[in-house]
C-alpha cells in the first residue's frame, strides 16, 4: 500500500514575502532533521508579487504532530 502525502503550507503575505518564505523553509528543514520526521520535500514559490508561500511535504502518519507544533495555515493531500 503506497504512503499518502501531504503538502502543508505556510502563507506569506505584504511586501518583501519572498525573503521571509525563503528564510522560514531554512526552519522548516531544521526542524524536521531535529524531530526525525521524513521530510519527502520542501520549497518555496511565488504566488504573487504580494504573496508567496513556504511548503513541506511529508508523510500522512506524522500530519498531526507537524500540525501541533509548527502550525501550518493549510494542507493538500497529494496523490
Amino acid at each position: 500500500m503506497k504512503q499518502e502525502k501531504v503538502k502543508l503550507i505556510w502563507d506569506f503575505r505584504g511586501t518583501d514575502t519572498q525573503k521571509m518564505s525563503e528564510h522560514y523553509n531554512k526552519h522548516l528543514v531544521e526542524f524536521f532533521e531535529s524531530k526525525k520526521i521524513n521530510l519527502i520535500e520542501s520549497g518555496f514559490t511565488k504566488v504573487s508579487e504580494m504573496h508567496h508561500i513556504s511548503y513541506a511535504v511529508i508523510n500522512k502518519l506524522d500530519v498531526n504532530f507537524v500540525k501541533h507544533s509548527i502550525k501550518p495555515h493549510r494542507a493538500l493531500l497529494i496523490q
